[in-house]
Order: structure tokens, then C-alpha cells, then sequence
């Protein structure tokens, strides 16, 4: 019962994290359900260290994504999936929120590495600040001034890529 509890309550957090980084739906369903099954395997390795058992699951999620990208050796660019924004019935507001990731996918890519690792961490995998810097290993404040400069920057690369 408590391996279902987890499951359910994790799964759509790491998912969206890794398709986020990846841009693929499908593999990152697979990659999910991975990290899923490398956890079970690791559990006796698990040991509390006053962070949620999510810390662990994406840490097993961003090795699972660093691993995804040393095997296919390719660019570090994410193509936008079509199906993250599925569900919305008026075809206007679909297009619009379709440019709107569009612009955000571009200006994402423009950040640190780091910067795009605590912006997909924060708001895609919906994690605090000191679960990311778990999952980083950083500390805390590192991860505020990542944060912080991301969202600057992101600001400025937004409102420089508006117009007609």
C-alpha cells in the first residue's frame, strides 16, 4: 500500500519533470516509470536525511535525464510536444497558450544550465527550495540566487521577445 501511495503521488510530479526536459512524451513515460522501478531496487540504500522521499525520486529522475542525454549525445534543445497543452477546447486560447510555451521554451533555453535545472525543479516538478537543493546538492541559497537570476533573466528575454 505504501509503494501504490507513493506512486500516485509522485508520478505526474516526475513526468512532468522529465518531459520538461526532455521534450519527448513517450520516452519520458518510460523514463518515469524507470526511475519508479530503480528506487524499489535501491530502496535499502535510502536513508532519511530530514528531506521528502520525492528528494530522492528526482534525484533517481535527473540522473535518469543525464543519462538520457549521454546516450543520445545530441543537442541540448527540447522540442515542444504538441500534447502538453492538449485539453483546452477553444482552438484561440490553444494557440495562444501554444505561443506563450513556444516563448517560454525559447527563453528557458537561453539560461544556465543550472538556472533551467532549478526552473524545471521548482515549477514543473513543484518542488521546495530545499528539495532542489537536495536534488542539486547545493545549498539552499544557491538555489534562491539560481532561481532568482532565472526569473530575471527569463523577465528581460520575455519582455526583449515580445513585439510585432
Amino acid at each position: 500500500m505504501a509503494l501504490t501511495q507513493i506512486y500516485e503521488e509522485n508520478f505526474d510530479k516526475i513526468y512532468r519533470y522529465i518531459v520538461l526536459k526532455i521534450g519527448d512524451r513517450a520516452e519520458a513515460e518510460d523514463m518515469t516509470q524507470q526511475v519508479f522501478l530503480n528506487a524499489l531496487k535501491s530502496i535499502k540504500s535510502y536513508r532519511y536525511k530530514g528531506m521528502p522521499f520525492s528528494s530522492w525520486l528526482f534525484r533517481i529522475a535527473h540522473n535518469q535525464v543525464v543519462d538520457y542525454y549521454r546516450k543520445k549525445k545530441r543537442s541540448a534543445t527540447v522540442p515542444l510536444d504538441d500534447t502538453l497543452i492538449a485539453g483546452y477546447e477553444n482552438p484561440g486560447w490553444e494557440a495562444e497558450r501554444k505561443l506563450e510555451i513556444e516563448q517560454m521554451t525559447q527563453a528557458t533555453r537561453q539560461l544556465t544550465r543550472a538556472q533551467q535545472e532549478v526552473i524545471s525543479l521548482r515549477f514543473a516538478g513543484e518542488l521546495s527550495v530545499a528539495e532542489v537543493a537536495r536534488v542539486m546538492g547545493k545549498s539552499e541559497g544557491a538555489v534562491k540566487a539560481l532561481q532568482h537570476a532565472a526569473i530575471v533573466s527569463l523577465r528581460k528575454i520575455m519582455s526583449v521577445g515580445i513585439g510585432p
